[in-house]
């Protein structure tokens, strides 16, 4: 039984709140009042004096009840709850946020919003880590870069893509995600990528999709992109301008 014991009237009502939508169970008591013997974790606000308990004590920060829901579903899970997140880069990345090993958050957004993403998720965490795959070089290098005071790891994403039955379609990279997230890597701080001949075609063709006039930005705008110095629409604007 989780025991919510704290006079943060704003705590007290993020907590709860969790609480009930997880549908785990729960009991309240004032503070200074005797422990139910029933109780295996107990929360209470950071702010408050200190606590003595025979229970695990989870401390909640007001604007940050789902960090301290997961803290007590780590403790009495026998987990360390250390914060997990896996990246499976693409047009659109998949982002898994782990406590332990225990799912809590999703997402799938664009590149630009990733480390965004990241930066919230591990905010309040203690001694985070970033996995992200080794595919989509050109992206997962621009990621990497945009992530700051996270470790980072860069992890062997093959096979982390499982087979998708019937009704599942969309899912395969945030599951991707979730299999990056378990796996260790090897420690990076940037990814130098030079890109393949391919990639800037690639490139350029998008380019030429993207533009009202049917234009092509050049190789050197190309490599520009690529290396996340310009998107494509400024690539276009300055190769309109340079004629």
């Amino acid at each position: 039984m989780i025991v919510v014991a704290t006079e943060d009237f704003e705590v007290y009502h993020e907590i709860v709140t969790e609480l009930r939508d997880r549908d785990l169970p729960f009991t309240t008591i004032e503070r200074g009042a005797d422990i139910p013997e029933r109780a295996t974790a107990l929360i209470t606000s950071v702010d408050e004096q200190p606590v003595t308990s025979d229970v695990p004590v989870v401390h909640a920060v007001a604007g940050s009840p789902r960090q301290a829901i997961e803290e007590v579903i780590a403790v009495l899970r026998g987990e360390d709850g250390r914060t997990t997140i896996g990246i499976d880069p693409g047009e659109m990345p998949g982002i898994a946020v782990l406590s332990g090993d225990t799912v809590v958050a999703t997402y799938q957004v664009p590149p630009t919003e990733v480390a965004s993403v990241v930066h919230d998720e591990v905010a309040a965490a203690v001694d985070p880590v970033v996995r992200i795959g080794d595919g989509a070089r050109l992206i997962g290098s621009r990621i990497i870069d945009d992530i700051e005071g996270v470790p980072v790891e860069l992890v062997d994403e093959t096979g982390t893509t499982p087979y998708l039955g019937t009704g599942t379609r969309g899912l395969g990279d945030v599951l991707a995600a979730v299999n990056i997230a378990r796996r260790e890597g090897e420690r990076v701080e940037t990814r130098e990528i030079e890109p393949t001949a391919g990639e800037l075609q690639r490139i350029q063709q998008r380019s030429r999709e993207q533009s009202d006039e049917n234009r092509t930005i050049d190789t050197d705008l190309a490599r520009r992109v690529a290396r996340g110095e310009l998107t494509i629409r400024e690539a276009l604007t300055e190769h309109r301008e340079n004629g």
